[in-house]
């Protein structure tokens, strides 16, 4: 494993997924709520509206490769299969999903067998600064809240590069930290994001400017970005709401330390929202037919 945090994110996702997807189902990932009452939006249903949002937006940034039957997409830290499963469903496509953790990749292979998916869509453990794929073998990388999880930023981008066939899209939603442009992180800012570093097993993350030239040094093209902080932000509300469910309490403690830290840590992800400091960042671009 090429992933020096790897196995601590397996053990996170291995002991914390049966309880997220029981409490929230298959998506395991921000949802969008715009300028609606987070409250009034049933949950999963914001988090599905999240997927179609990034496809509109990728569509109107001009990266979109076509999606079809013919399509093949990558889902990079594809969760239990939720949005394999969504692109499938919409655009009839294949996807391949890749996730650190064995109790994500199976679930999700499941899911797919139920669904009458399995044709059109897999699932493995592979890490994503390796993956074990040709290059030019997708049409479609699809990153959803799986580049924080990367400790080295530059080769991920870099191995999304080769596995694009000249003309394919690249999707990345990725949480930030906000632009250095008004003054470095502060003592108290550094101090905020080492403890979310801890408790989710993060190696480190940076703003959306730095993804910007960071794919953009690599060869990318047409690479837009933009900062959806204030849509998803509502998302640790809800959470927190769901987590006073004495179903939800229950198997947070049954699923053992690493869950339960998570789960205490939840204010720390909404305090950083309303802070500025955590930020969501998505960023689209496409490599050049001529790469």
């Amino acid at each position: 494993m090429t992933n020096p945090f790897g196995q601590q994110i397996q053990d996170f996702y291995d002991a914390s997924t049966e309880l997220w997807e029981e409490v929230w189902g298959e998506h395991l990932h921000h949802g969008y709520y715009g300028d609606r009452n987070p409250r009034s939006l049933d949950r999963r249903q914001a988090q599905i509206d999240l997927i179609d949002r990034l496809l509109d937006w990728v569509q109107a940034s001009g990266n979109a490769a076509p999606l079809n039957e013919q399509s093949q997409v990558l889902d990079v830290g594809c969760g239990v299969g939720g949005s394999s499963l969504h692109l499938w469903q919409k655009f009839h496509c294949r996807a391949t999903g890749i996730t650190l953790s064995p109790v994500q990749a199976r679930r999700a292979t499941e899911r797919s067998q139920q669904a009458g998916a399995s044709s059109s869509l897999g699932f493995l453990v592979a890490d994503a600064l390796g993956v074990p794929f040709a290059d030019e073998t997708f049409d479609w990388i699809w990153s959803l809240e799986s580049g924080e999880h990367m400790p080295d930023k530059t080769r991920f981008l870099e191995e999304c590069y080769r596995l694009l066939k000249p003309g394919g899209t690249l999707m990345l939603a990725t949480w930030c930290h906000r632009p250095l442009d008004s003054g470095r992180l502060s003592a108290a800012e550094v101090e905020h994001l080492r403890q979310l570093y801890q408790v989710y097993h993060l190696p480190y993350v940076i703003s959306l400017p730095d993804y910007d030239a960071i794919a953009e040094g690599i060869g990318f093209e047409n690479v837009q970005t933009e900062d959806w902080s204030t849509a998803v932000a509502p998302f640790w509300d809800v959470v927190m709401d769901s987590a006073l469910d004495p179903k939800v309490i229950l198997g947070v403690l049954l699923s053992g330390w690493e869950t339960i830290q998570g789960a205490l840590a939840m204010n720390l992800m909404r305090d950083g929202y309303k802070s500025g400091l955590v930020r969501y960042g998505v960023l689209s671009g496409r490599k050049p037919l001529e790469a």
